[in-house]
């Protein structure tokens, strides 16, 4: 019997379930699945003729971070004021006008953060601030003692669980009791708030997801009744999916429900909050704004409890891609997530979406050459458009956004390990170098490339590359005669009595000094005949020149195609500030190379 390298895991055996497909041989797992029950055995969702799926997104819902509160109960370490004010000024700079700040009945730095918002003018005039409490008579005081004296608008966020499960073993109300329980804490309020026109209300039905629907609308329908909710005074109803527990399509059944059903519909404002227990976050966020939702409660990168809230940053990008305007400004996405990782000390995936570090690089060799192709030809077509490529419609494969978009440089784009390809090295080669390596040339480099790369196991920067290249076309490989090029000069039809161009050039042949003329078709062709006669001859297949305008003192590069020792055709590379001198240079490499 042989033994499973993971002895902790119980392999699936047995036959696979009947009806099956015999191309399906996935079989029963020892998993305790049926000690859970599916969201439609807990929860009622009523709606069937639902609209939501014929619907797109073609504005921005109300974004309102709540890192401040939500996404600072679930740290290790939270905010300290230092923190809490930089996160909040970042915040204010993305362009959000609505933040939820804290939770300041429940912690003296929550508090206190609110009183610092109130006596200075850290919050723009146009920002609504929002604070959140539970319902209890002595946490709604204290919350309003909080914002005593703010200029800004203010939104008091009352919550309180509804969901049977948490009716029964959290709070020990049937739904009655409960009701009643949330008028009250409504009503204290309401008392508080008084005719301070600066204060607006928002109302969570945590656990929403879960929660009967008809009872939610009857909790809802009371408290906006309390509140004389009206167009030009709503109040917000926040629906959470507080534990994430269905596909996405269920939630979004649930908030059209909700939309559609609610009293007071035009003077409410339909909010979610949705979590990721399932990694489905942001798709319930965004069917949910299909559904009917207006404003969406999230965190920049989805931090938060257990698998964190939704992320602002993917959903507003995703709007971005999309042709829609987030309105919110992520131009330097680098930079936000700087701040949300000091603030937070919770680092950023790699391949998070838009802003992990690898999400604009390609390491795979088809996906590089789409990349470099799709580059060139944006930059093609935005001159023959008269645009400016930062302008231009963006159809690169492989990127559904430009990096340049949220602050990013092209220079990670192409990265070159075992798995890349001819295209990903030419590009680093050309954007790191300005080389625009012939075709062939290509092929011949990817191959020494691949070798290298399957034989140190990791990634081949530009620098790298660069050496490679080198090594395998410019410098000496050690093997015969060492010339080096000292200076040359080329006389033109005319100037002498020659047929055909004379080339004058100094060599240095294994150190020693050589002056040589020729005459020829070209310079090259001259050159090929001085070095036939110090015993050097290098037969040339094809001659590629170009200018280059990237990298360091060169400004041509020639690319020459001979034939090698073993008859095969081999490459030479020259680089110089001329193009004579890279010829030179490059007829020189291959005669060193044969």
């Amino acid at each position: 019997m042989t033994t499973s390298p993971f002895p902790t895991l119980r392999t699936p055996d047995g036959a696979p379930a009947p009806g099956r497909p015999a191309w399906n041989r996935q079989r029963a797992s020892r998993m305790p699945s049926h000690r859970y029950q599916d969201v439609f055995s807990r929860v009622a969702v009523p709606l069937t003729d639902r609209l939501w799926p014929t619907r797109r997104l073609t504005s921005a819902p109300l974004w309102v971070p709540v890192d401040l509160r939500d996404g600072n109960q679930a740290l290790t370490e939270p905010m300290d004021p230092a923190r809490k004010r930089r996160f909040f000024e970042l915040l204010v700079a993305m362009g959000y006008t609505e933040i939820e700040v804290g939770y300041p009945s429940a912690s003296q730095t929550d508090f206190d953060f609110v009183r610092l918002l109130a006596e200075t003018d850290l919050a723009p005039e146009h920002v609504t601030i929002v604070v959140f409490t539970a319902a209890r008579a002595d946490l709604i005081a204290r919350t309003f003692e909080s914002v005593r004296g703010l200029r800004n608008p203010v939104v008091v966020h009352l919550y309180t669980a509804t969901a049977p499960t948490w009716r029964d073993v959290v709070l020990g109300r049937d739904r009655a009791e409960l009701s009643d329980l949330i008028a009250a804490a409504g009503t204290e309020v309401l008392r508080h708030a008084g005719d301070d026109p600066r204060v607006r209300f928002e109302f969570s039905p945590e656990v929403f997801n879960l929660t009967e629907p008809d009872y939610v609308l009857e909790v809802c329908a009371r408290m906006t009744t309390l509140w004389d909710a009206t167009p030009e005074r709503p109040v917000i109803l926040n629906l959470p999916a507080t534990v994430e527990v269905a596909t996405p399509n269920v939630y979004a059944d649930q908030i059209e429900y909700m939309h559609r059903n609610l009293d007071r519909r035009d003077a409410v404002i339909l909010s979610v909050h949705p979590h990721n227990d399932r990694g489905t976050g942001v798709a319930c966020a965004e069917l949910a704004v299909l559904a009917g939702a207006q404003r969406v409660e999230g965190c920049l990168f989805g931090n938060g409890e257990r698998t964190g809230n939704v992320d602002l940053v993917t959903l507003g990008l995703n709007l971005h891609a999309q042709g829609v305007d987030p309105e919110i400004d992520f131009s330097d996405v680098d930079e936000i997530r700087r701040t949300v990782v000091d603030c937070n000390r919770i680092d950023v995936h790699e391949r998070h979406p838009y802003a992990g570090d690898l999400v604009h690089t390609a390491y795979s060799g088809t996906h590089q050459d789409a990349i470099r192709k799709g580059l060139a030809r944006h930059r093609a077509d935005a001159r023959a458009a008269g645009l400016d490529p930062a302008d231009a419609p963006w159809k690169v494969p492989y990127l559904p956004v430009d990096p340049a978009d949220v602050g990013r440089s092209y220079d990670a784009v192409v990265r070159v390990n075992s798995q890349s390809g001819k295209g990903g090295i030419a590009y680093l080669l050309e954007s790191a170098y300005g080389l625009e390596l012939p075709r062939r040339l290509q092929i011949d480099f990817a191959r020494r490339v691949q070798e290298h790369a399957d034989g140190s196991g990791g990634e081949v920067t530009a620098e790298g590359l660069w050496r490679l290249f080198e090594e395998a076309y410019v410098l000496p490989d050690g093997g015969g005669p060492q010339v080096v090029p000292l200076a040359w000069s080329v006389a033109r039809p005319g100037e002498t009595d020659d047929c055909g161009e004379r080339l004058d050039v100094v060599l240095s042949v294994e150190g020693e000094r050589v002056e040589r003329s020729a005459v020829g078709a070209g310079p090259v062709d001259a050159l090929a005949s001085i070095l036939a006669g110090l015993g050097l001859p290098v037969e040339v297949l094809g001659l590629t020149q170009q200018s280059v305008t990237a990298g360091s003192d060169a400004g041509a590069v020639t690319y020459l195609e001979h034939r090698a020792a073993d008859g095969s055709a081999a490459w030479a590379v020259g680089r110089d500030a001329s193009v004579l001198g890279a010829s030179v240079r490059a007829l020189v490499a291959a005669a060193n190379r044969s």
